[in-house]
């Protein structure tokens, strides 16, 4: 049997809080691990603390971050994903650390992963403009007042 390391060596950074949508984030982390990444759970909370993460409205699994944001630098990944759910990126957009995160690392130019609700953050770190994405529905009038191209 052989095993999967097309990304062996890539660190992957994980930006999240409460609210997450539970598989967002780990059907992404599986996939990712399972190909050799190094995945980094990121949250504006402080490392060992717990995410609650959801399964549409109900509490689901709680995961612990890895790094805070404050104490992250983009420089150290090589991907930047951010799962959805609705209360995960509304939260983070108050965040002015997780913000300045997710705008550091755009500029690096670096690949982002964005699902459903996630786009929200790159709105608020001033990085959608002439970027093509997709979204959940409620969030396109928003990309496309932020710059966005539809996909």
């Amino acid at each position: 049997m052989t095993s999967n390391t097309e990304l062996k060596g890539k660190r992957v950074a994980v930006l999240m809080t409460d609210g997450v949508e539970q598989v967002e984030y780990t059907g992404p982390r599986g996939f990712l691990e399972e190909h050799g990444a190094q995945v980094t759970l990121i949250s504006p909370k402080a490392k060992g603390e717990q995410v609650q993460g959801f399964h549409h409205d109900k509490p689901a699994d709680k995961f612990s971050v890895d790094l805070s944001v404050g104490d992250a630098a983009p420089g150290d990944y090589d991907a930047l994903l951010l799962p959805g759910g609705v209360a995960n990126p509304d939260a983070l957009r108050l965040s002015k650390e997780s913000i300045k995160f997710i705008r550091d690392f755009a500029r690096e130019d670096r690949p982002i992963a964005a699902i459903c609700h996630g786009p929200w953050t790159l709105i608020d770190a001033g990085v959608a403009d002439g970027k093509r994405m997709t979204s959940w529905p409620s969030l396109q009038m928003d990309l496309r007042n932020a710059g966005a191209v539809e996909r």
